[in-house]
């Protein structure tokens, strides 16, 4: 659904078919797009009309869905994580390689306006290298409708695959550079929502460089009113708004309520939400460089230099999601692919497991499967 506006406008994609089990959101489809609209992935997997296959469906399905989907032929979107377990997208990569399809893995806010603007000021050696990069974020995740399954770790649920993996993605794009080891904490404070609803995390980099990430989707404080009171998508907060989710799960009694609730919000259910006056963002981010820190906003990148303060505006595009979607297109039509492949996107679910396994132990861990941002002056093995 969040994707969904994207789609409707990107001059990139034309949407040709689907895979539901719901009858509702298969109608609503052929509707607004016609097409087919197929009750499985297999169908869907046979389609010859189809060329490439957003992957939308929970973290755990992930596997099965590309599996068959790349062994028919299409190219992949998987939404963020890749996956839940490290075996799993060891396995969804593998199976894209055999095809010979292309992997995407998003949209995450590594691909948000702001951050490829300042990727891009970055690696022009303007202000030196990279050492630092703070990232936090507070909301209200994890009282938003939740099915039963997104509030057990095990199965993907919590902040961590589905939050931490955007700070993830953001900081190691903006580093440029490999991850090496993680230290983190988690917190999970309400019985009632039995996983991860915050974190912490410190990462460290090639080079001695590092990053801190933070996380809380207990729904009190809202990081947004450092962002200029514009929302994750790019719209302005409605003051009148807070304490919404909260409010919502108190009329609920049950998981089945809650997830009854969940689903008056997917396609065919609900209204997408409307394009944004501006760039969509995932809080607060700040990256210091041997010769200046640039703060990242949804209106842009402000840069403090040593003697002088200056803004670059990043204004969003038409298309809210045009990166990743403009990425697709290149990597099917030139062969290439946004930094954000299958091997990135199992490097990013690394670090979440990292940071788990670093909260329960109390201990740096290493990391072993990373991959760093690639240019195409300078690709990667």
């Amino acid at each position: 659904m969040l994707t969904l506006p994207s789609l409707r406008v990107d001059p990139h994609v034309a949407v040709t078919a689907c895979a539901a089990p719901r009858e509702a959101s298969r109608s609503a489809f052929t509707a607004e797009f016609g097409g087919n609209a197929h009750a499985t992935i297999e169908d869907l997997a046979a389609d010859p009309d189809v060329e490439a296959v957003y992957i939308a469906t929970p973290h755990q399905m992930h596997r099965d869905h590309a599996t068959i989907l790349a062994k028919g032929g299409k190219h992949l979107l998987i939404d963020k994580p890749l996956a839940v377990s490290m075996a799993d997208a060891d396995a969804i990569v593998e199976a894209c390689d055999a095809a010979g399809v292309h992997l995407i893995t998003g949209p995450s806010h590594s691909f948000d306006q702001p951050v490829l603007a300042a990727r891009e000021m970055i690696a022009s050696g303007r202000f030196g290298k990279v050492r630092m990069i703070h990232g936090l974020n507070y909301t209200d995740f994890l009282y938003r409708p939740r099915r039963p399954e997104e509030l057990d770790t095990a199965q993907g649920g919590g902040v961590i695959f589905s939050q931490a993996v955007h700070q993830v993605d953001v900081i190691r794009l903006l580093m440029g550079t490999r991850a090496t080891h993680v230290a983190a904490m988690t917190g999970a404070w309400d019985p009632d929502r039995p996983t991860e609803g915050a974190y912490s995390a410190l990462i460290g980099f090639e080079g001695g460089a590092f990053a801190s990430i933070t996380y809380s989707g207990y729904a009190h404080y809202d990081s947004d009113v450092l962002q200029d009171d514009i929302g994750e998508l790019g719209t302005a907060k409605d003051p009148a708004a807070y304490g919404k989710a909260r409010k919502a799960l108190a009329t609920v009694s049950s998981p089945e309520e809650e997830a009854g609730l969940k689903s008056t919000r997917t396609y065919g259910a609900s209204e997408a939400p409307p394009l944004a006056p501006h760039a969509e963002h995932f809080g607060p981010v700040i990256v210091s460089c041997d010769r200046a820190d640039l703060r990242l906003t949804p209106k842009g990148i402000e840069i403090w230099g040593d003697t002088e303060k200056d803004f670059i505006p990043a204004p969003p595009e038409p298309s809210p999601r045009a990166a990743v979607l403009e990425g697709l297109y290149h990597a099917i039509r030139s062969g290439q692919p946004p930094a954000q492949s299958g091997g990135w996107g199992r490097a990013s679910l690394e670090i979440c497991h990292a940071i788990l396994e670093s909260a329960e132990t109390g201990a740096f861990v290493g990391l072993k499967s990373q991959t760093q941002h690639q240019s195409k002056e300078e690709p990667v093995a």
